[in-house]
């Protein structure tokens, strides 16, 4: 039986504008605002603009039609012209997807220039929260959250943080999962055919490659690995992140390689070299029997490499950090202790001998990945933008109690 109710919902009319990183710029949160728009637009049938951050350097990047205006991070008058382009912009709201080091100035200070001189509705969603931060981080983020209608964190540890540690509001705060891709639960057989390694037990990591993931202990994790398991491979997916090459080249990947070689494990370590598109990523996580990040800052609030092993129903072993805590709770996944190899070994190799737990743990994965797909995040977020936006931008539909 159907009761007279309101439901708010946005209207198709409703125009959003994102400020973020943003293809081609090679970078994760680029890569996820993406995500987050076409997904969006998808879901309530709009088309959404973005201002695209630039970082120095780059001011011949050629950009898709969507990108309407260009933030220059190191010219701190750009934040205050594009506050102005971005309140003449026909659009109803400003979305921003938030990192410290995207902005400039100290802990990204001068992106409170553009915040206090904007004129519409302002939802940031917060791709970092630091548990211990210093007091000028703190008021940088005190005052980034004042002025922002609501605020967007990707786990509920990290709206935690913002209540205890920086006295937010909570009522302002809104958790919302990394989108991942909705794909099927599927066996392993014929993803491994196609990359060639259909005889091997596979262990991965993909993303921007830098010295703060902690792939060195993935590396020589693998000795006790292949000791126990000779057909064991472990695929380390990414090419070096863009600003890590723009100051210190591949000396990394080569220290990396040169592990390799000396461990003797050229057959079972192979490095991938190349930014992966969405299908190919897809296609090698299919082929993953258990997803690995050794990652080495214990204060990570997010990750989106982990967010996607857990949507495609990965068997996965992590360092504790406070994302992968939250993440792989409940069975969910294993943990292993920061900069430890030989617990990360004893890990993967619990799961390679028990594949019964191990399919159990894909599933559970599997399972909770499901409230992550990209079509959830995405009426999530139209949620939060129906919440601040004013009344006179909602449609209503009406449910009717019958005679």
């Amino acid at each position: 039986m159907q009761y007279r109710t309101t439901v708010p919902v946005l209207s198709t009319l409703t125009r959003t504008l994102f400020l973020s990183s943003f293809p081609p710029r090679e970078c994760g949160i680029a890569t996820f605002t993406n995500d987050v728009v076409e997904n969006y637009d998808r879901a309530f049938g709009g088309q959404s603009d973005v201002v695209a951050i630039d970082e120095p350097g780059t001011e011949s990047r050629s950009y898709p039609s969507r990108v309407v205006a260009r933030l220059q991070s190191d010219d701190r008058a750009s934040y205050r012209a594009i506050a102005r382009a971005i309140n003449e912009h026909a659009s109803d709201i400003l979305c921003v997807q938030h990192e410290y080091g995207l902005f400039g100035g100290s802990d990204g200070r001068w992106f409170l220039d553009l915040l206090e001189e904007v004129g519409k509705p302002i939802v940031v969603s917060l791709h970092t929260v630091l548990p211990h931060p210093t007091d000028e981080h703190r008021s940088v983020a005190r005052r980034l959250c004042e002025r922002a209608d609501a605020v967007v964190v990707f786990s509920q540890t990290g709206k935690d943080i913002l209540i205890d540690e920086y006295g937010v509001d909570a009522g302002k705060l809104h958790v919302i999962h990394h989108g991942v891709p909705d794909v099927p639960f599927r066996s392993t057989d014929g993803p491994k055919a196609k990359f060639g390694v259909a005889d091997r037990l596979v262990v991965s990591t993909f993303g921007l490659i830098s010295r703060g993931k902690g792939l060195e202990f993935g590396i020589d994790a693998m000795r006790a690995v292949v000791a126990r398991h000779p057909q064991a491979l472990y695929l380390i997916l990414g090419q070096t992140h863009p600003n890590v090459r723009r100051h210190e080249g591949e000396s990394y990947r080569a220290e990396l390689r040169a592990r390799v070689t000396e461990l003797g494990l050229e057959d079972n370590v192979k490095l991938v070299d190349r930014y992966l598109a969405f299908d190919e990523l897809v296609d090698y996580l299919a082929a993953t029997d258990i997803y690995l990040t050794p990652y080495l800052n214990p204060v990570q609030i997010v990750s989106g490499t982990l967010a996607y092993a857990v949507g495609t129903g990965k068997a996965i072993v992590s360092t504790p950090y406070l994302y992968a805590e939250e993440l792989l709770a409940n069975g969910r996944g294993y943990l292993a202790p920061f900069r430890d190899a030989d617990a990360i070994a004893g890990a993967i190799n619990v799961l390679f001998d028990d594949p019964f737990l191990r399919r159990a743990t894909e599933r559970r994965a599997y399972r909770f990945g499901r409230q992550m797909t990209w079509p959830h995040v995405a009426r999530a977020y139209g949620g939060v933008f129906t919440s601040v936006l004013p009344e006179r931008r909602f449609a209503s539909t009406q449910l009717v109690r019958p005679a």
